[in-house]
């Protein structure tokens, strides 16, 4: 899995100098105090579109990164405490940084976790079973319920923005997602019914099984986070369903190795593709997938050539 890159210069130069000048030179943007942080780059790219020029908005996660075990500095997490607004995933995704977003709260800032007011599915199966799935951002339509939710809590809580300009912003916005949500329906529509099977390198894609029609057969890690590790009989447990189900694509993460699922898909004893999705995480610029909209239409479109292969 890629590590997101730290930020040496900054702390090498301003971890004596934690003033606010020093504290808004380490941050995504050029915050200085108050505005909105967000911790993944997911949430910050939809909060960057419904906000615009309106406030800062400062994201802690970096391109590529892991929400699951992605770490912040001393300065950034000066700027969560700081902040008018923290806007975070929650239903447990970002474990390295939960316990600088309870500190927030502690201290008086308005922490709003979106995944929790979007109708959460639970986890169907494995060691998560009936508990709240984070990845909701595979349905559009919950990003929509997100947008309505990211909304109100900026014109609430944002110091001097302009309500019918962040109103505007967010109503633009659901007009693309709402486009997006058609086009996904019509692109998947080409795949059967009965092909419609996602075995993926961690359970990440519910919410677009549970809106588009598909079934998950199972992860390679079953989990609800990277975090986790799969023994030598959850491979093969995994291996022997996908062999009776006749799988022949299996969707892992961009941002890590692929090894785990071409050893299952060895272990499975037929021929498996292993296509890889931007699952969880933002790319850089030109990789593919450097804003919710370009990622979800990557995946997209990923998903049906994976299956329309089979």
């Amino acid at each position: 899995m890629r590590t997101p890159a730290p930020l040496r210069l900054c702390a090498a130069t301003l971890a004596l100098a934690a003033t606010a000048l020093g504290t808004a030179a380490c941050s995504s943007g050029d915050d200085q105090g108050g505005g909105v942080v967000v911790t993944t780059n997911i949430l910050g790219d939809i909060t960057r579109a419904i906000v615009g020029e309106e406030a800062e908005v400062t994201v802690l996660m970096k391109p590529n990164a892991d929400p699951h075990s992605f770490g912040i500095s001393a300065q950034e997490a000066a700027a969560v405490e700081d902040a008018n607004l923290v806007v975070y995933n929650g239903l447990g995704l970002e474990e390295g940084v939960l316990r600088n977003v309870t500190a927030a709260e502690e201290s008086g800032v308005t922490a709003l976790e979106v995944g929790a007011g979007v109708d959460p599915l639970p986890y169907a199966s494995d060691e998560h079973e009936g508990e709240p799935d984070p990845h909701f951002w595979t349905d559009p339509q919950r990003v929509v319920r997100a947008v309505d939710l990211i909304t109100e809590n900026v014109v609430e809580r944002v110091e001097g923005v302009d309500a019918d300009a962040v109103r505007a912003n967010a109503e633009a916005y659901t007009g693309e997602l709402e486009e997006l949500d058609a086009w996904m329906a019509e692109e998947f529509s080409a795949i059967p019914e009965q092909d419609r099977k996602l075995v993926t390198n961690h359970h990440v894609f519910g919410y677009l099984a549970d809106r588009y029609g598909f079934e998950v057969i199972g992860a390679v890690i079953p989990s609800g986070t990277t975090l986790a590790s799969p023994s030598t009989a959850d491979l093969k447990d995994l291996s022997d369903t996908v062999r009776e189900a006749g799988v022949g694509a299996v969707f892992a993460d961009s941002s890590q190795p692929d090894r785990l699922a071409t050893v299952m898909a060895e272990e499975a004893g037929v021929d498996i593709e292993v296509v890889p999705l931007f699952s969880e995480s933002l790319s850089e610029e030109g990789q593919g997938a450097a804003t919710y909209l370009e990622m979800t239409r990557s995946n997209t479109e990923a998903i049906v050539t994976g299956l329309g292969d089979d």
